[in-house]
């Protein structure tokens, strides 16, 4: 190096630094695939996709014509931060038809079931509290409530869901501020938890005074089986928050979701919402009512459970043709994913370039564990390819994990 540059002056630092809590939040593992997964040439199991041919489009293009029609000042003006209140009311009633009875200024409508998620976060927890999740868990929710710097610990789950025998245990010696569960079709497993294990969950909560986060995006994508009661309909004594939303029902567009919980802790959420976008799209929230006070939502559903089932069937069948001995995957009753254990101490992560160059995606399993991460599992979607594609795509993929072994 000359003396002309060692004497130069050294750059300004940057005007910015971020915040401690940044060195937390990684990048979604999820959404980077996503960036590869969306090239026309690839076959991608890797996104938690909706069919978009099952999209009402007309009937939601015309609630948003009528809408604009009717009242477009209104639903292009700034609302209240609880949300459009016959939007709230018909949530309301929705859940009141499967036993969680609830009032409209129990309901908070969100950005998504995402955004309820962060505003869980800011109100609920501080460094260091502690979270339990199930191993493995919703890549998203540990990202979210990372970033709110807590300690997680982990709770065994099978094909039941979370193990309840092992939570009593841990309950035992540690007090958890927030437990996270999706009861339906879990992500990334595809598992449902039992209704014993629901009834076991809710008592421990009661028991030892903890706060049950009860995410159920997929609850109402079931295609066998009876449908289970939510925890907040087996909760009395007010500890169980809920979310839900209709990306996975109507569209993920609308960007429409929901929390239900005790009055208090709606009046925090809402305050902190008011803190993070004022309220939820105006546009989108009164077209949706429109829609649904005419619409056949149920018979929107059904119609979907039939495809959704077939996609499914296809997928296990596939897997049982294509994938080399030793492989494990769930068997899922309803949602949108299911869960391979690779053979042979085979990592997902290393496999998954050598699948983009057969022209084949999906997400490795190991962000998905909170604590240890697990590197032999993949998480699969099965709703957004038809049977066809789904039969290809696993071909692709039983050929990377053969080759592999």
């Amino acid at each position: 190096m000359s003396a002309d540059a060692m004497s130069a002056p050294l750059p300004p630092p940057p005007a910015y630094r971020l915040s401690q809590r940044m060195s937390r939040m990684k990048t979604s593992a999820v959404r980077e695939i996503l960036k590869i997964a969306e090239r026309p040439d690839i076959l991608s199991f890797a996104g938690g996709l909706p069919a978009p041919e099952l999209f009402p489009l007309e009937a939601i293009a015309r609630a948003f014509e009528e809408t604009f029609a009717t009242e477009g000042r209104a639903a292009l003006q700034y609302s209240t931060t609880e949300g459009f209140a016959p939007l709230r009311e018909w949530i309301c009633s929705h859940l009141a038809r499967k036993g969680h009875h609830t009032h409209a200024d129990q309901v908070l409508i969100t950005s998504g079931s995402q955004q309820g998620l962060d505003l869980v976060g800011k109100v609920l927890l501080d460094p260091g509290d502690l979270v339990v999740v199930e191993d493995p868990s919703y890549l998203a929710a540990l990202q979210t409530f990372g970033g709110y710097e807590v300690d997680f610990a982990t709770v065994r789950s099978d094909d039941a869901g979370m193990d309840t025998d092992d939570l009593a245990a841990l309950v035992k010696k540690r007090q958890p501020k927030l437990l996270y569960v999706i009861p339906n079709f879990q992500n990334p497993k595809g598992t449902t938890l039992s209704l014993e294990r629901r009834k076991a969950l809710v008592r421990l909560a009661q028991e030892h005074r903890f706060l049950i986060l009860e995410d159920d995006p997929y609850g109402e994508l079931r295609f066998r089986g009876e449908h289970l009661p939510s925890l907040a309909s087996l909760d009395d004594q007010g500890v169980v928050l809920s979310l839900s939303t209709f990306s996975k029902t109507l569209a993920p567009g609308l960007r429409l979701g929901w929390v239900t919980g005790p009055r208090a802790l709606l009046k925090a959420l809402t305050i902190a919402k008011q803190a993070t976008d004022l309220h939820t799209a105006t546009l989108a929230q009164r077209a949706t009512a429109r829609l649904l006070s005419t619409f056949d939502y149920a018979g929107h559903i059904a119609a979907l459970m039939p495809v959704y089932a077939e996609r499914a069937n296809a997928m296990l069948a596939a897997l049982e043709q294509h994938m080399p001995q030793g492989t494990k995957w769930t068997r899922p009753d309803g949602g949108m994913f299911l869960w391979v254990e690779l053979p042979g101490g085979l990592d997902a992560a290393t496999l998954l370039p050598r699948a983009v160059e057969q022209k084949v995606a999906f997400v490795p399993g190991a962000p998905f564990f909170a604590t240890v991460q697990q590197p032999q599992f993949m998480r699969l979607n099965y709703s957004n390819r038809p049977p066809d594609l789904i039969a290809e795509g696993m071909r692709r993929l039983g050929s990377v994990i053969s080759d592999a072994l």
